[in-house]
């Protein structure tokens, strides 16, 4: 069973807005984030933030390292965000234009095993496993940009960002997305790997070849490491995802209003410290409100209409602010590809119909983005061709309507010789690895599952597909600049 490869990148199209919140609410969660941030503020560790908003007019109590804004002060700096720009690919026929009307599909990331292709058992994650995985998602035109799928764990913890960032560099033509580079060190190194490939600190800023992920930890801190980065990656013009994972009842309320509001406010919060330091710089709005496990207090992994609810509400309140936004599809806390992993990433792929966001991540994950499975991977990007097919509509002129080729065969004829017929039949969506044989051919085929089929479809892209290479002589200077920020990471590691 063969797909094409690897084909202009898919989006979904962002037509359907089915608001699971009145406008009311969403003025209602817009509000309470505001008020959070004034009453509460955040709580952070660097003092280069603590100086910065105290010069900025805001509350500052540098004695217990916290900052409470103005709602005035918030609104403004959001006003900065824009709504539309570009995530450059290394090849220009693989950029993502962020406008409101395009959606695109990421791996998920970062996980620390990955389900071994020979073994089929988990393992720890490697660096050759993500340059394989970002191989492999180069090839799928389901996927518009790469997450760092795995983490690299068999090179030093210190330059492990740098690591996965050359890898995937050498590996894909299409825009990186990572959370590699959250302290000062790394980022400065990130910038000077992707200043390389795009050909100098210009063309980078021109054309940001990738985002940065940078994370609050919930609930109301942000971490010094990511402030300076944030500043870094600005002052280089990559764009910046500001995400929060509130949980409810552990680092949220327990109510899903709650929840919302704090998701909102530490969203908030990361565009203020963006563009106070960088106005009018890009901003990726993420937010992944998710609920607890009351059973175990760890992430619940049979997430189900509460947190789908509140994703749907996290994306509609942040696209009522008209902040370009991200939010988590096809994902799954299932340990393989089973029932409870297809009816996860069903109804997340669904939801996103009908309030999507401009980025989604989650393709191949497992046990909630621990573990990775390339299989995985190319059963989500089926789902989302599912879904985009049916958000890209139907057309209902004459001509599809058919009343000539409905008169011509008549009571009791049959349509499938008709020119009509081979005319728009291959407007259907056929499925890649679903079933559809009768029982007889599956016995006799071995009684595959789609998993398998989906296996041996991944063996067959990694012996195929190649991506455009870099050059060979930028490929060398990105394993300098990660060879000298290793020996230097190290050098300081032994003092």
């Amino acid at each position: 069973m063969m797909i094409e490869t690897p084909g202009p990148i898919r989006f979904l199209p962002l037509r359907y807005h089915v608001e699971v919140l009145t406008p009311d609410q969403v003025g209602r969660i817009h509000e309470g984030a505001l008020a959070i941030l004034q009453r509460t503020g955040i709580a952070t560790n660097s003092h280069k933030l603590l100086e910065l908003m105290a010069g900025h007019g805001q509350d500052v109590d540098f004695q217990n390292k916290r900052i409470r804004f103005a709602p005035e002060f918030v609104e403004e700096k959001r006003a900065l965000a824009p709504r539309n720009f570009t995530l450059a690919g290394r090849s220009p026929d693989r950029d993502l234009a962020i406008d409101g009307a395009h959606g695109y599909l990421s791996p998920d990331g970062c996980a620390p095993q990955v389900i071994d292709l020979d073994a089929g058992r988990r393992r720890p994650s490697t660096k050759a496993d993500l340059g394989q995985i970002t191989r492999l998602a180069d090839a799928l035109p389901e996927i518009g940009f790469l997450w760092r799928s795995v983490s690299a764990r068999d090179t030093p913890a210190e330059v492990r960002s740098l690591h996965e960032v050359e890898v995937q560099l050498n590996s894909t033509t299409k825009h990186l997305q990572t959370g590699s580079g959250t302290d000062a060190f790394t980022a400065r190194g990130v910038v000077e790997l992707c200043r390389a490939v795009a050909g100098g600190a210009d063309a980078l800023r021109a054309r940001p070849i990738l985002s940065s992920i940078q994370c609050i930890v919930s609930p109301l801190f942000w971490d010094e490491g990511p402030i300076d980065a944030i500043e870094i990656y600005a002052e280089a013009g990559i764009p910046v995802a500001i995400v929060s994972m509130a949980m409810a009842c552990a680092t949220a309320p327990g109510t899903v209003a709650g929840l919302l509001a704090l998701t909102i406010a530490e969203i908030l919060s990361g565009l203020v410290i963006l563009h106070t330091m960088a106005p009018g710089a890009k901003a990726i709005c993420t937010g992944y409100p998710s609920t607890m496990d009351l059973r175990s207090g760890a992430l619940n992994l049979a997430a189900g209409p509460d947190d789908s609810f509140a994703g749907m509400a996290c994306t509609q309140v942040l696209r009522a602010l008209e902040l370009p936004c991200a939010t988590g599809m096809l994902g799954t806390g299932a340990k393989r590809s089973n029932w409870q992993a297809g009816a996860q990433a069903a109804f997340t792929a669904a939801k996103n119909v009908f309030m999507p966001a401009d980025l989604f991540n989650g393709a191949g994950g497992l046990y909630s983005a621990n573990v990775f499975s390339a299989a995985q991977l190319l059963l989500d990007c089926e789902l989302f061709g599912y879904v985009v097919r049916w958000a890209e509509g139907y057309a209902f002129d004459d001509a599809h309507i058919g009343l000539d080729v409905v008169e011509h065969v008549g009571p009791e004829g049959h349509f499938l010789a008709e020119p009509h017929t081979r005319q728009h039949m291959s407007e259907f969506w056929r499925s890649t690895y679903m079933d559809r044989s009768s029982w007889e051919e599956w016995e006799a085929a071995g009684e595959p599952d789609p998993s398998d089929v989906a296996l041996s479809e991944v063996r067959r892209l990694l012996a195929e597909h190649e991506p455009e290479p870099l050059d060979d002589a930028v490929a060398r200077e990105l394993a300098r600049v990660v060879a000298a920020y290793e020996a230097e990471a190290l050098e300081h590691t032994d003092d």
